[in-house]
């Protein structure tokens, strides 16, 4: 039923040239496409506009999906900084957040995104919204430092923290599993957060830093 709800709501909307534009180039280059869920890039629009979001820290950057979603709500003089693991990634990523006319928002930092997190502490860097899309086991290390890094009101979102399923499957104890289990216990229970959680597509977890 769920599958039927979702093909239903992704029916109501066209087409979009930008982002159709990355999923073409990552097939392109024979790379999987785990970009967020179309409707969940709606949703991240909608919440970095509704919360007048300028600075924003994107932890995994793939084909620069996610990353357009961002930088569609960002304030006029809005910055976006993203991390990624992979130079090939950040270059796609790159390449089509230009051509969706994006190019001069973003900054990206690549490599390991915890060596990358403790820079940015270094450096004193704040940001008032985060989106964690990047390797399930670093999900809970994400999280500790995206409360360090954020300025009260900052919202924090990840993606995929359902995992297909084997997030709620008692018979599924990997690392990946125990770490988003962690990260959606933080995030539904920490006394600096509100939060919730939503299930559709693959799971996406919301949180503001009060």
């Amino acid at each position: 039923m769920t599958d039927v709800n979702e093909r239903y709501v992704e029916s109501l909307y066209g087409k979009d040239e930008d982002l159709e534009r990355v999923k073409a180039g990552i097939a392109a280059r024979g790379m999987r496409d785990i970009s967020v869920a179309d409707g969940y890039g709606r949703l991240l629009t909608m919440l970095v506009t509704m919360s007048k979001a300028s600075s924003i820290l994107e932890i995994g950057a793939l084909g620069g999906y996610s990353g357009i979603c961002l930088a569609r709500g960002l304030q006029e003089e809005g910055k976006l900084v993203s991390l990624e693991l992979l130079q090939e990634y950040a270059d796609l990523a790159k390449e089509h957040m230009e051509a969706a006319g994006f190019g001069g928002k973003v900054e990206y930092r690549v490599g390991d995104a915890r060596q990358s997190l403790a820079g940015l502490k270094e450096e004193g860097r704040t940001f008032d919204f985060f989106f964690i899309d990047a390797d399930k086991e670093g999900y809970p290390v994400y999280l500790e430092y995206a409360l360090q890094l954020a300025v009260p009101g900052a919202v924090i979102v990840g993606d995929n923290i359902l995992l297909r399923g084997r997030t709620v499957n008692p018979d599924k104890a990997g690392p990946a599993v125990r770490a988003v289990r962690a990260f959606n216990e933080t995030v539904a229970g920490d006394e600096r957060l509100l939060s919730t959680v939503l299930p559709g597509y693959d799971g996406l977890a919301i949180a503001i830093v009060k």
